[in-house]
């Protein structure tokens, strides 16, 4: 199996050992205590379930501002974005050695980690802008993820962490969450050797689906890996239990018996394009997938990336050497009327837009919230009908 970046072994950060899980809760209850950000709550969910490994915890500011400039810490530890915990107030850790991270999204707060304190730094005004040119290559407040990176506080509280829950989404999706650390035991009892990882945080229409079968067939790959982001999306976005249900029947019906895998994992999405898609390659490798789908304007919102940004930093901005995992650069797919089937759009010179079934996000949720299904060259009828049940239900 592919090795985790930067060691021979994964580095989870969850504390499983439960006589060693136990003591941790039993000390955290008198601990100094402090809230957290769901951004910050997310890398902990990621460091627990050795999503990040091999870090070990919160960077210090210069380790981030690095990171955003070169993808390495001070230390060359390749990582693709900052880690951080930011907040707004350190009085009630203020002089601690020992502090507990708790919970923004859940109900009563829970301790999700203990932290060794190493360092409480400012952020400057100068190093936030870097660090949000850097990842978001945009200061723009209109952007989701520039205007969540930038509301957080300013004292950055650094050190080692050992997680002790993850957060909602094991509770939420006990079907579907899963840590690195069990989709690469999944991928080993499978009998899986070539596996490739799909990214959503939407629903798949015949396209995606589409795609997949082509990534599995052109890599010669025995197993898929559908990968749902489970945390925090913007305004409009379709809930993570009506994705999963909607994935889970087109995988059921358009799949071979033991070729995919539906699973989540629990993260705020950034919307940082590029940057995001090194992160989610990296994470991917983690996990145990040789091979990771990269689309047109992967992890991007709006028209702050080019269509291909996050395909070409992988060849122009990532370290050599830093990931072993390989990129499947995908074209946008669609139907084509002339084929009669889904094809990249780049491999249909002889095309125009006209020859495809082209219909926008604006569109396909129109007709889902009006009761009509989308044609069955964009959508498959069982996941409209899916999709149809939840806008009428929303209403």
């Amino acid at each position: 199996m592919i090795k985790p970046v930067g060691s021979d072994e994964l580095q989870p950060l969850f504390v499983y050992d439960p006589d060693q899980h136990h003591e941790l809760m039993r000390e955290a209850r008198d601990l100094p205590s402090v809230m957290i950000s769901s951004q910050a709550a997310g890398n902990a969910v990621m460091m627990g379930g050795g999503y990040f490994s091999p870090l070990k915890g919160y960077m210090r500011v210069e380790d981030a501002v690095s990171v955003a400039r070169t993808m390495k810490t001070t230390d060359g530890l390749f990582f693709p974005v900052p880690v951080l915990c930011l907040l707004d107030s350190v009085a009630t850790i203020e002089g601690a050695r020992r502090i507990a991270l708790c919970d923004p999204n859940m109900e009563g707060n829970p301790v999700l980690a203990v932290m060794d304190v190493e360092d409480i730094e400012t952020v400057s005004d100068e190093q936030m802008t870097l660090m949000t040119d850097q990842v978001y290559r945009t200061d723009d407040m209109g952007h989701p993820g520039v205007a969540a990176f930038n509301r957080q506080g300013r004292f950055a509280v650094s050190g080692p962490i050992r997680v002790l829950h993850f957060s909602y989404f094991q509770d939420d999706f006990p079907d579907t969450f899963r840590t690195a650390v069990e989709i690469r035991h999944e991928i080993a009892e499978r009998g899986w050797s070539k596996i490739v990882a799909f990214q959503t945080r939407n629903p798949m229409h015949l396209a995606h689906e589409e795609l997949c079968h082509m990534a599995m067939e052109r890599l010669g790959c025995d197993g898929l890996v559908i990968h749902m982001l489970l945390g925090k999306l913007k305004s409009g976005d379709i809930p993570a239990p009506v994705r999963d249900a909607a994935i889970r029947k087109m995988v059921e019906l358009y799949f071979p018996p033991n070729s995919a895998m539906v699973t989540g994992y629990g993260f705020d999405m950034l919307y940082a394009g590029p940057r995001e898609a090194v992160l989610h390659a990296y994470f991917r490798q983690n996990m145990g997938a040789t091979h990771f789908i990269i689309g047109r304007d992967h992890a991007g919102v709006g028209d702050y990336y080019g269509a291909f940004d996050a395909q070409t930093i992988f060849d122009e901005e990532v370290p050599k050497g830093a990931l072993e995992i390989g990129i499947f650069k995908a074209d946008h797919t669609a139907w084509s009327k002339k084929l009669g089937k889904v094809v990249m759009m780049r491999e249909a010179p002889d095309h125009t837009k006209e020859d495809f079934v082209l219909l926008s996000g604006t569109k396909v949720r129109q007709m889902l919230s009006e009761g009509v299904a989308p044609p069955e060259e964009f959508s498959r009828p069982e996941v409209a009908r899916i999709l149809m049940d939840y806008y009428r239900s929303s209403k």
